[in-house]
């Protein structure tokens, strides 16, 4: 059984909740480069030391707004690839994960481009960020397993993976505990840059007045990406 929270606890982690909010509501007005610990500080009415405290640095502060930003999308899409009742039915879970990613990057514009947009000067990401920012890949993949484990094709014949690009890709395949061929992990990572490619363009108004209609076009797109996977 695990032991209550103390008092001290549960306003520490009320605090640091109040802290990353502000934060978040900070990205929507100098956006992520100029997030200052002071002028949190100063917006929630603290002394900036007692700030500090829990966020020493701009960059501790971004870290866990990225983590808790990631958390959030993929708390998302997690929810609605589960939401699918019917497993085998890859389509469909498909399409949920993918418009629940567009749903949550329209509705927090300014979080999605903090994880997808131009990095920030001067901030590297730590190690820190990795599992949080792996967990909607992860349901991408699962799903391509899925396909995989019912004997499912892609539309289009395969293209043979070179050895090369093999290697290249350790890193996605240390992200699993299954293991995908790779021609299908392959088609996951461009399905993936595809997917969140259409959306960038979108929200920083590349596709202005090219596309008409955002969510037609948006709905083809995840359609066609289905096929290439060898989902249907």
């Amino acid at each position: 059984m695990t032991a209550p929270r103390t008092a001290r606890q549960i306003a520490r982690a009320e605090l640091t909740r109040a802290i990353v909010n502000r934060a978040r509501e900070q990205l929507a007005e100098v956006g992520p480069a100029a997030l200052s610990v002071r002028a949190v500080s100063r917006d929630l009415g603290m002394a900036s030391s007692a700030v500090y405290r829990y966020f020493p640095s701009r960059d501790a502060l971004l870290t866990a707004l990225l983590i808790a930003c990631y958390d959030e999308l993929g708390a998302a899409v997690e929810k609605a690839d589960l939401n699918v009742t019917d497993r085998a039915d890859l389509v469909l879970r498909w399409k949920r994960i993918c418009h629940a990613i567009r749903d949550w990057a329209v509705a927090a514009p300014h979080e999605y481009a903090l994880l997808y947009g131009s990095p920030v000067p001067g901030y590297a990401a730590p190690q820190d960020t990795v599992a949080a920012a792996g967990r909607v890949p992860q349901v991408m993949l699962a799903l391509a397993h899925d396909a995989q484990q019912a004997g499912l094709e892609p539309d289009v014949a395969a293209m043979p993976v070179p050895r090369r690009e093999h290697r290249a890709l350790a890193g996605i395949r240390d992200l699993t505990d299954f293991t995908l061929d790779d021609d299908r992990l392959v088609r996951s990572l461009m399905a993936w840059s595809n997917l969140f490619g259409h959306i960038s363009l979108e929200l920083f108004g590349h596709m202005h007045r090219g596309v008409l209609d955002y969510d037609a076009h948006f709905a083809h797109v995840v359609d066609r990406l289905a096929g290439d996977l060898g989902l249907a």
